[in-house]
């Protein structure tokens, strides 16, 4: 007589096991022993019944398969079963009363079984070795799933390629792409963590000015005039700060799309970041020049910005009894002068923008350091911060299919230059 019957536990993983015996208890006792942890078990009581389950299906992580049975032995049913191709990935530990004798593991292996279990049974032993084959189809199926998007993905690029008959530049740029994406699909998890602590960095200044407005009304309450002028003061700082709430949450999660760029006048966001530092330029008398600015496509409050970001930390970094002065200038840029040239977008008109200031200035060798999140050149003692304003900078620039590099000297002050497209061509 045989049989075959699945009982079905509650599993997140959808692990399936057969074990494969022909004394029912023996069943039972190792149903019993794994069902802690969570696995579909599906129970045979021969190597024909097994044969025959596995003719209907083949989605089993594990099998457990005693060697001695009538008819047809475990040994004998391993080899039928990988026969079949579709099969031959599946493990077999064999259970089994025999002497450790090698040359009869010698014969289990070459069948293809991959490890033994010895009665009487050990439970935890069981487990810990079902664990580890579990484990590793686990891996197995996760690498086949990655290797499948992998293969789509590259089939995808590959017809795009043959339909849009690209050019020998654009196909350098999707393979660069493809490189980018990479990289990027390794990184994502740790810049939406970074991204969710940077998201409250830059709202302590307009906290700061809610709470400086306000005591500054409690001073004041007799004079309506200055009451209604910080009252302003309040509101603006109130609405940029829930701006750059949506904005950052919006960037950390990576939807930018072609319809958030509009064409801004960059003068108009220059002077609007000016006022939002208006306190500090006050307190400190800093002077500034600028140059006019062109009109360029981008996203408004992520560009003003940057331009908050860089005036703040020319600010901050001051030489101490010296007037800060900040100069901006822009001229279009000449493929030959930036060493970014050859990931310019042909046809593309780019402006460098360069703000440079007479601070404190840096050691140059940390050019590249001071745009990684939360890296400070200064002790929080000395310079307050976190180390994450410049790393917003790059990443808006980023997004605008642009770049960002710093030179400096210590003691002599540091200059960015924004390399900025005229237009966007829109790959993200």
């Amino acid at each position: 007589m045989t049989f075959e019957t699945a009982k079905e536990i509650k599993s997140n993983n959808d692990i399936n096991i057969l074990v494969i015996d022909d004394r029912e208890d023996n069943l039972l006792s190792i149903e019993t022993i794994l069902e802690k942890d969570h696995y579909n078990i599906f129970k045979a009581n021969s190597g024909r019944a097994a044969l025959k389950m596995l003719l209907r299906r083949h989605d089993f992580s594990l099998i457990l398969m005693d060697v001695q049975m009538p008819e047809m032995n475990g040994l004998e049913t391993a080899t039928i079963i990988y026969e079949r191709d579709k099969l031959k990935g599946i493990p077999i530990i064999f259970i089994t009363a025999y002497s450790k004798d090698e040359d009869y593991l010698f014969k289990g292996y070459q069948m293809g079984g991959v490890d033994y279990i010895y009665k009487p049974i050990n439970p935890d032993l069981l487990r810990a070795k079902v664990a580890v084959f579990v484990e590793l189809y686990r891996k197995n199926e996760q690498l086949m799933s990655n290797e499948k998007q992998l293969l789509a993905a590259n089939k995808t690029l590959h017809k795009e390629i043959e339909e849009r008959k690209l050019s020998e530049e654009k196909i350098k740029l999707l393979n660069r792409q493809l490189v980018e994406k990479n990289d990027h699909l390794k990184n994502v998890n740790e810049e939406l963590d970074r991204f969710a602590y940077v998201a409250s960095h830059d709202l302590q200044e307009p906290l700061r000015k809610i709470r400086v407005f306000s005591d500054k009304i409690t001073s004041a309450k007799e004079d309506q005039q200055q009451v209604e002028r910080y009252l302003e003061k309040i509101s603006s700082s109130s609405r940029r700060m829930q701006s750059l709430i949506n904005n950052l949450l919006k960037f950390s999660r990576y939807t930018l799309n072609a319809s958030d760029f509009v064409k801004v006048n960059l003068n108009e966001l220059l002077a609007e970041s000016l006022t939002e530092l208006d306190v500090e330029i006050e307190k400190n008398q800093v002077v500034f020049y600028t140059d006019p600015l062109p009109v360029v496509e981008a996203v408004p409050e992520l560009m003003r910005q940057v331009f908050y970001n860089l005036f703040s930390n020319a600010i901050k970094f001051k030489q101490k009894n010296q007037t800060p002065v900040i100069h901006v200038s822009c001229s279009r840029m000449k493929e030959e002068e930036s060493k970014f040239h050859d990931r310019y977008v042909k046809g593309t008109t780019y402006y460098g923008i360069k703000i440079s200031d007479n601070g404190i200035g840096f050691d140059e060798q940390f050019s590249e350091d001071i745009f990684m999140v939360f890296k400070r050149l200064h002790s929080f003692h000395e310079f307050e911060g976190t180390g994450v304003g410049l790393s917003i900078c790059k990443k808006i620039i980023d997004k605008h299919n642009g770049f960002i590099t710093a030179s400096s000297k210590a003691k002599e002050g540091s200059t960015f230059l924004i390399e900025l497209p005229e237009k966007q061509s829109h790959h993200y």
